[in-house]
């Protein structure tokens, strides 16, 4: 049975849910810190003053301060899936509207809001066990594009094949535009976006067509 305490509801709002909030508030903090001052101001203290918390707050939901690295990343992972799913299921059936889409709604959440790209790359690559974490969203993602681009091509194409070629596209897409956000390729958003797809489609229907 749950204490009673966990029960109480105040203003028609659960403990659960002011817990939730809470948490969304440390982590709305964190990506503005990481933003505008870097990681190295990114201490347990800094973040309860800029969320206006209580430290007793970071500690019922992180357990140390790479914890909030680690949800951060992990809840811009899931908005980037989510666009990208909404997106190619509004898109025209041929791959490159599929892969236009897919990789439009990609670069907007990042690009639009330019905190989650600037925190990604930060918190990414901040210690050794985020640098893990990162490689496994990376893999991540790379089985979606493998399961999505099986899905819209069909075919009997090795799975070792598919999972190379997917692997070798979102590699090379975090790293193209983690170079175009350092300003090192002088290509237009809407450039890189074009470029991206092109490199996509080419491998895509490539594989596909070898095993038709």
């Amino acid at each position: 049975m749950e204490p009673v305490a966990a029960q109480r509801t105040y203003g028609g709002v659960s403990a659960e849910q002011r817990q939730a909030q809470r948490r969304t508030a440390l982590l709305d903090a964190a990506l503005d810190i990481l933003a505008e001052d870097g990681q190295a101001k990114l201490t347990v203290a800094g973040l309860c003053a800029r969320a206006g918390l209580n430290e007793r707050y970071y500690y019922e939901n992180f357990e140390r301060r790479e914890s909030v690295l680690e949800a951060l990343l992990d809840r811009i992972a899931e908005e980037l899936a989510a666009a990208i799913m909404a997106a190619l299921a509004g898109a025209p059936p041929d791959s490159r509207a599929q892969a236009h889409a897919a990789i439009e709604a990609g670069v907007a959440v990042l690009l639009d809001d330019p905190r989650k790209a600037r925190a990604a790359l930060i918190a990414g690559m901040a210690t050794p066990e985020l640098r893990a974490r990162t490689a496994r969203t990376v893999r991540a993602f790379a089985r979606l594009v493998a399961a999505e681009g099986t899905g819209f091509y069909g075919g009997d194409v090795p799975q070792n094949l598919v999972d190379f070629r997917a692997i070798y596209l979102v590699g090379g897409l975090t790293q193209t535009l983690t170079t175009w956000l350092a300003g090192d390729l002088d290509l237009t958003r809407a450039a890189l976006i074009d470029q991206i797809t092109d490199v996509f489609v080419l491998l895509g229907d490539d594989l596909a067509g070898r095993y038709r």
